[in-house]
């Protein structure tokens, strides 16, 4: 999908130090997840690779020379989508946990509605029933994450909250659970 100097493609092995610097930032830098230390691009192409062996998506947003945010010369990972295994026990087998991340620089545009929205297409095409995203909040916090609006805007549902089982940045921190039924009514 390509859009006015954005697109979306599958993530190829040479996107992998990218993928890394963009995770990292919020490993580093946010609540957004519960990682602590920041895995290499070795790590990223093995996901990769893993994403494609079980025919997963694993997905990149592009942005063009000349839109903002991109480097001069060419196209530059501006963010990613993919998904994996929910839980490693057979019966979840039909079921995956959904990760979109966009780099700092690039927020704003839309790049995570492309993203997810494609991911969430791609996943129409395998057997997978049911897409969980695991997001991060405050226990305080009055307004929803942009995750969870976006999750929600893409058809979503909060199926429950589970208080302070994260800490980070020296707070506690909740995460929302929120499901899509990819095949609803079979």
């Amino acid at each position: 999908m390509t859009d006015s100097g954005i697109s979306v493609r599958p993530a190829e092995d040479g996107d992998a130090e990218r993928i890394a610097d963009v995770f990292a930032g919020y490993v580093l830098a946010s609540i957004a997840t519960f990682v602590e230390d920041p895995p290499p691009a070795a790590v990223w192409r093995e996901r990769l690779g893993a994403a494609r062996e079980h025919k997963l998506p694993f997905l990149v947003a592009d942005l063009a020379d000349g839109h903002p945010g991109a480097p001069a010369g060419g196209l530059r990972v501006a963010g990613f989508a993919a998904c994996s295994q929910f839980r490693p026990h057979a019966a979840y087998r039909y079921t995956v946990e959904d990760s979109v991340y966009i780099a700092p620089e690039a927020t704003g545009r839309g790049l995570g509605g492309r993203l997810l929205t494609s991911l969430v297409e791609d996943l129409g095409h395998t057997e997978m029933r049911q897409v969980v995203a695991v997001i991060a909040t405050l226990p305080d916090a009055r307004h929803d994450t942009p995750s969870i609006v976006l999750h929600r805007r893409l058809g979503f549902e909060v199926v429950g909250r589970m208080p302070a089982v994260g800490h980070k940045q020296g707070q506690w921190v909740d995460t929302v659970l929120m499901q899509k039924d990819l095949r609803p009514g079979s």
